[in-house]
């Protein structure tokens, strides 16, 4: 499973629960009577109270993917109305169970997730796969079909529904042309603005996050004299010689050699110099995908650095 999950996971202890709710009069705060598992909706709410029949029950025939959401979350609010509009596309392939976990706490624990929005896909009454975070929806997308491969044979509903139908082609966005437009031209700053004002509307954006990294790098290193990758060479004490000189190498494509050097200023530095060849490592960290082996051994080393 995704480390979206932490634990094993054990979903009895919410079956006991329900099998406790259904001995209270319906509508009973524990929560009314549950949706019978054949029901033809694409989108359910589902308490602890409902969680057997409309999840467990459910997945024997239909993947259910649990949506862990809470009404101040600001990311849920983006991706619940793309799974929504998901499920309800999916001619029945699949239920999209939505968990309020305020309400119901019990539920986010046994899942054990560590941050929402958390979203966990059911099938045969266990989990089978989970991600967290607000993902695009082609991430998704994908995410779905390769389920609906996994589970074709074993899920009646997924026959059922026919093979996936062909997304819609995905309308580019004016706004990352209009970045990307101004990026081609060498207009650094420009390219720098309209990713900033992307991110003002969306703080979440990482398509946006990732791109404004790589222009203020490129529009860095643009500007660096390649004679300072002598300089720094000739005394690891200059500081800004050593930061122009880890770009450039980046730039390149020589990321250990620029790594090791800024780690080496670190462990030779003190007070603001220090903080100053940290911070830039940590910013040409970002250009990488954070499972990059090179990131994950320099950021090692940072750590003996300053410790």
């Amino acid at each position: 499973m995704s480390a979206a999950l932490s634990g094993a996971v054990d979903l009895s202890g919410l079956k006991q629960r329900a099998d406790a709710a259904r001995q209270h009069p319906p509508g009973s705060e524990q929560g009314g009577p549950a949706q019978a598992p054949g029901a033809d909706d694409s989108v359910i709410d589902v308490t602890e109270a409902s969680f057997q029949a409309d999840v467990v029950e459910r997945s024997m025939q239909q993947l259910v993917v649990v949506d862990l959401w809470a009404e101040w979350c600001g990311p849920c609010k983006q991706l619940s109305p793309v799974l929504e509009r998901l499920a309800s596309e999916s001619n029945g392939a699949w239920v999209l169970a939505k968990v309020d976990v305020d309400a119901n706490p019990r539920i986010a624990q046994v899942f054990g997730a560590q941050s929402i929005p958390t979203v966990v896909a059911i099938a045969g009454g266990q989990p089978v796969d989970a991600f967290s975070g607000a993902l695009p929806e082609p991430e998704i997308r994908k995410w779905l079909n390769a389920l609906f491969d996994a589970l074709r044979d074993k899920l009646p509903g997924i026959q059922a529904a026919g093979p996936p139908g062909e997304p819609e082609p995905e309308q580019e966005d004016p706004r990352f042309i209009e970045a990307e437009d101004a990026f081609a031209r060498g207009d650094f700053a420009e390219a720098e603005a309209a990713y900033e004002r992307i991110l003002a509307a969306e703080p979440a954006n990482e398509l946006a996050k990732s791109a404004l990294n790589q222009v203020r790098f490129a529009a860095r290193t643009g500007s660096v004299d390649r004679s300072v990758i002598a300089r720094a060479d000739a005394d690891p004490a200059d500081i800004d010689a050593a930061m122009g000189a880890a770009d450039l190498e980046v730039a390149d494509g020589q990321v250990d050699q620029a790594f090791a050097r800024l780690i080496a200023g670190i462990r030779t530095s003190t007070g603001e110099q220090k903080d100053r060849i940290r911070a830039h490592l940590v910013e040409l960290f970002e250009l990488f995908d954070p499972a990059d082996e090179r990131v994950m051994k320099a950021r090692r080393d940072l750590a003996s650095a300053l410790f």
